[in-house]
């Protein structure tokens, strides 16, 4: 996944950029909405702002879905967003927000091993090299300590198991999902698990009994900017700009997100670390030579078929 050589438009670049701070600020949102509310609660409430959010925009492409889609649609809502949220929430009561947004970066790798593992997928060497340098980088995140050692973080395995199920979900979309567009696939499973959210929320934490918290406002409002522009708008820019461009060239937001997430991170008073610095180059040139595509020889390039 690397950067398109082809020159694209300004407005293409403008909304890349925007899509990598939209999702890079997504950690620091979810920090600050645990200022007010459980992890779970943070979870509840983003996933039923995104699913809702997005059901104006869906609502015709509900005649697209057959019945057997809908198994398949659950599962996509549950890995592909439910759980994911709630890892993330309870990840973060121990982990810096920068942290969490670097280990996210493993998605690609972990979508590259449930590939070959569980839907026979082939991998090169060079894509297995990528793997190992990955999970060098991932070892030097959770491991790192403030005192200059090594000092595992078992909160960082979540981050990990919510980047397996992202991956479980990008493979169970592609192997069994093709014939429904992106937007369709994510805008109807999102909807398929807001309202067992909603009813968590209401029925089995004290939300209602919460209002007279000074940072309630505060970090509701942090939260339900995570899940109406950070899932329901991110989404609609990414697939704006699918189409406007290529995947490779959006693909590339890959490399700019934890960028993003240590700035402000580190603008919120958070340490970085060298083993940051180190974890976060791993996991980078991991994913970038597991997707890194073998150049053609110029007697090949020049065949048409």
């Amino acid at each position: 996944m690397t950067l398109n050589s082809e020159v694209q438009p300004l407005r293409a670049w403008l909304l890349l950029l925007l899509l990598a701070l939209i999702w890079g600020s997504s950690f620091l949102l979810i920090k600050k909405g645990l200022l007010s509310f459980t992890p779970d609660q943070l979870a509840a409430i983003r996933i039923a702002s995104a699913g809702f959010v997005l059901l104006p925009f869906i609502l015709r492409r509900f005649a697209l879905v057959q019945r057997h889609h809908w198994p398949k649609l659950i599962c996509v809502g549950l890995v592909g967003s439910f759980i994911p949220a709630f890892l993330f929430a309870f990840a973060q009561t121990e982990l810096p927000s920068g942290v969490t947004g670097v280990l996210n970066t493993f998605t690609p790798l972990a979508t590259l091993i449930i590939g070959v593992f569980l839907f026979r997928q082939r991998a090169r060497l060079q894509q297995w090299l990528g793997v190992i340098i990955g999970l060098g980088g991932t070892i030097l995140l959770v491991t790192a300590s403030t005192g200059g050692g090594f000092e595992f973080n078992r909160y960082g395995l979540l981050i990990i198991l919510a980047t397996i199920c992202y991956g479980l979900n990008l493979n169970l979309i592609k192997h069994h999902i093709p014939d429904l567009g992106a937007l369709t696939i994510t805008g109807v499973s999102l909807f398929l698990v807001a309202p067992p959210a909603a009813l968590y929320l209401f029925f089995a934490t004290p939300f209602t009994e919460q209002f007279a918290d000074p940072q309630f406002a505060f970090a509701l409002t942090a939260i339900l900017i995570l899940g109406i522009i950070g899932t329901a708008a991110a989404l609609i820019i990414f697939n704006t700009l699918v189409k406007m461009t290529n995947t490779t060239f959006t693909s590339s937001v890959t490399y700019l997100i934890p960028i993003v997430a240590l700035l402000l991170g580190v603008l919120d008073g958070e340490p970085f670390l060298v083993q940051h610095g180190m974890g976060m180059g791993a996991i980078l040139s991991g994913v970038w030579i597991a997707n890194r595509r073998k150049r053609k020889s110029p007697a090949k390039a020049g065949q048409k078929f």
